[in-house]
């Protein structure tokens, strides 16, 4: 496992919970300015049609990650799938800020991603999220799924890469230009961005952390050892967007008649060893 284990400041119990609510608006306004997962629709809408899911549970969504631009492609692509969000921290704030702008639901309560309840069905997403798991939690949300007979969905942009690093860095000038159009307005978020710049500080140096405690493909195809079956298909790769790499690990149930095919239970799809290693 290549994966080291380093912390980042807002996971700590004692990182104040108004503080990490303005990090996840702050988030929030970067996914809605930088369409940095627009390269994965068409794998992640293959693999809803794979495991024949017309429902979306996105785990540890923060302020709802990148579900406002996500959720505007699939609807001009037709045939949308509901989209459910939730967290162990839910901003519900955010949540219901983000609903009056396009259509998703989400779930109030707090939701474990390595135990999700019977009720929360559907085709599980992490998006930028995955990293913050030690190995034996990711493989607990992986297996998670798997016993369900669930599709899940990883995807990453923050990885170890020279391209990906210098984004970030480049992270608090976004945040600085970002913050004035952030609604609902507060002076609050404007004192913690530009007279004490906590939040610049903390979103950048978690970027950072967020990219040196990411798994490599290597670690992914690790944390999937058996769990493998003949329903069940994983893949593993990257895709290149235009501004940076997002990492991917999908998996999703598949009808019976597919798993005959003899086709292998886990795929590798475009993995570059030399710029995730």
């Amino acid at each position: 496992m290549q994966r080291r284990a380093w912390f980042e400041i807002h996971d700590h119990r004692l990182f104040p919970r108004f503080l990490r609510d303005m990090q996840t608006d702050i988030l929030q306004a970067i996914w809605n300015n930088q369409n940095i997962y627009a390269p994965v629709v068409p794998r992640l809408r293959q693999a809803l049609r794979a495991a024949d899911a017309n429902r979306i549970v996105d785990l540890c969504s923060g302020g709802g990650g990148p579900w406002l631009k996500l959720s505007r492609t699939f609807a001009k692509e037709g045939n949308s799938p509901e989209i459910c969000l939730t967290d162990i921290y839910p901003n519900l704030g955010a949540f219901e800020r983000l609903r009056k702008e396009t259509p998703l639901d989400f779930c109030p309560d707090p939701v474990n991603a390595m135990q999700i309840p019977s009720e929360l069905h559907g085709f599980r997403t992490l998006f930028t999220s995955f990293h913050h798991f030690d190995p034996h939690q990711a493989r607990a949300i992986l297996k998670d799924a798997f016993d369900a007979r669930q599709g899940i969905g990883i995807f990453e942009s923050s990885i170890r890469e020279a391209r990906t690093l210098l984004g970030v860095f480049l992270l608090p000038l976004l945040i600085l230009l970002l913050v004035p159009g952030i609604r609902p307005f507060r002076w609050s978020l404007l004192f913690y961005s530009y007279l004490v710049p906590i939040i610049p500080f903390v979103v950048w140096m978690d970027g950072v952390l967020s990219c040196l405690r990411s798994y490599s493909q290597k670690d992914l195809s690790e944390l999937i050892a058996g769990l493998e079956a003949e329903d069940y298909r994983w893949s593993v790769g990257i895709e290149r967007g235009p501004l940076v790499s997002v990492a991917y690990l999908i998996g999703h149930p598949v009808q019976r008649d597919c798993s005959e095919a003899g086709e292998p239970a886990v795929e590798a799809a475009e993995i570059e060893k030399a710029a995730y290693s």
